[in-house]
């Protein structure tokens, strides 16, 4: 195959016509779009090469990065067989810090002096710890030696560094990386950016044109109109685009929340421009492209491993939970029963993941007039139903103690958004603004919006925001920071 085959054999391009007012719809093919025109199309597909360039999508060249390391961190045992379990865990430690700190994220901007202090504070801190435990079981002699082992160490990693660094921005330079990119906006600074990546390809980004609702956009005069913020669905698979750059221009920005978010455009690396940029973060290393500041938004993963390991938490903790906790459950039981008579269990329908309806289990603390009242009316402490025990069991939140067979089941996990009930959920989606993505997820025993003092009767939109942040910034760590803050409201028993 010939090299122009090749090219043409890479992909496709987007190339602008005259635009149009007909509306693209989802879930639609992009022949489908544009047979449904009734006048020129606003975007169509030709098969003409882009640059010659290949997508990188898939992989990166910064992938050379944690082997080499690695490598420069075992290397000193070719010739220092001595301390072999000292330099080991140094390699272990060391990766394991680099990979903690995000350090094997590919940046826009290269360089290893801006690395340079964060690397350093890592290896040094990982060198501290070995050399610490070395220190327990070693005389001082054989201490010194492994110091002395350990600033060579040091000093082949940055020797690394600096190779990959040059190798990368050599394949970037080169076209051999080059992320095929869609500018979200047509304003001043979106035109400003794809002359920038136009001309400087060390960047590792090309620039496949933009989109922009509106039809005179400066950016026009640089690159290809691609066609509107809600062709970005079609627009992705069919450029085959791994990142956008969402500078500025006439943008809705709730839609444009919506569309980034989703399937087509989830596996995309999301840059996005302050909105102003002449401000500079105090704190870290801010990425640029030129002298204009660029961040990483993080585009969160709902599957996977960590959320395997979360699950498997889940079930670990929560049928030990019902072991070790099924005398006190028992006493709660005894009690409920004493107070209102027959049935200390309350059941509900609340919505769960994906909008899917499970039966909820609570000890009773108190009990509605009717079924209807059960599943339409906004009950809140202070009711006068609510008996001793009831306020006990709702203060300490003893009451929700039976979910933890809901999470045993695989309706419910530990940390997520507070399940509600189908007919406030039908009512709060249509009132507070993405409601609705709370369903994401499972729903949780706890969550971060009841332990920032978001429980009983407060605002909605509040709650909402909690949650979705709490999504957008899932992690481990999140989920043990939300457990143990959750401990402190239970012994300090503060209300709802």
């Amino acid at each position: 195959m010939t090299q122009q085959q090749e090219r043409e054999a890479d992909g496709l391009v987007l190339e602008t016509a005259q635009v149009s007012e007909a509306p693209v719809q989802r879930n639609r093919s992009m022949s489908e779009v544009v047979e449904a025109a009734e006048v020129e199309p606003d975007v169509y597909l030709t098969s003409r090469p882009m640059l010659g360039v290949r997508s990188a999508k898939g992989w990166a060249a910064w992938m050379i990065v944690p082997p080499v390391d690695a490598a420069m961190l075992l290397l000193p045992l070719l010739w220092n067989g001595n301390h072999f379990k000292a330099i080991l865990l140094m390699a272990a430690v060391s990766m394991a810090l680099l990979f903690g700190a995000g350090r094997y994220r590919a940046r826009l901007h290269l360089s290893v002096l801006d690395e340079l202090p964060t690397l350093m504070g890592r290896l040094l801190t990982a060198g501290a710890v070995v050399a610490t435990l070395f220190a327990l079981i070693n005389n001082q002699a054989e201490v010194a030696s492994f110091l002395g082992t350990l600033l060579v160490t040091i000093a082949l990693v940055l020797v690394g560094r600096m190779t990959t660094t040059m190798l990368i921005l050599t394949a970037r330079r080169r076209r051999v990386v080059a992320h095929r990119t869609i500018i979200v906006g047509g304003g001043v600074r979106a035109a400003e950016m794809a002359t920038l990546l136009a001309r400087y390809p060390q960047y590792g980004l090309v620039p496949v044109g933009f989109v922009d609702d509106s039809r005179d956009c400066e950016a026009g005069r640089v690159t290809s109109h691609l066609g509107r913020v809600r062709d970005l669905e079609l627009l992705v698979p069919a450029t085959g685009a791994d990142v956008l750059l969402v500078a500025d221009g006439d943008l809705a920005e709730t839609e444009l929340l919506d569309i980034v978010r989703s399937p087509e455009c989830l596996d995309c690396d999301l840059l996005v421009i302050p909105r102003l940029p002449q401000f500079h973060t105090q704190v870290g290393i801010v990425d640029h492209i030129g002298s204009v500041p660029v961040m990483r938004i993080r585009n969160p993963s709902l599957e996977g491993p960590t959320w395997a390991a979360k699950r498997a938490f889940d079930v670990v903790v929560s049928a030990l939970a019902l072991l070790v906790l099924a005398p006190v459950m028992t006493v709660c039981a005894i009690a409920v029963r004493l107070e209102g008579g027959p049935g200390f269990l309350f059941r509900q329908d609340r919505v769960g993941r994906h909008g899917q309806v499970f039966s909820c289990l609570k000890f009773r603390s108190m009990k509605p007039a009717t079924a209807s009242e059960s599943a339409t009316q906004w009950n809140i402490g202070n009711d006068k139903r609510v008996g001793p025990v009831g306020k006990v069991l709702r203060r300490t939140s003893l009451d929700e103690l039976p979910q933890l067979w809901s999470i045993l089941r695989g309706d419910m996990t530990l940390v997520g958004p507070r399940p509600e009930r189908p007919h406030f959920v039908s009512q709060f989606s249509a009132e507070v603004d993405r409601y609705d993505h709370r369903h994401r997820v499972r729903a949780g025993l706890t969550g971060l919006a009841q332990v920032s003092g978001l429980r009983g009767d407060t605002p909605i939109s509040d709650r909402a925001r909690f949650d979705n942040y709490y999504i957008e910034n899932w992690s481990l760590w999140l989920d043990a920071k939300v457990i143990l803050r959750t401990f402190s409201e239970v012994f300090f028993a503060r209300g709802r």
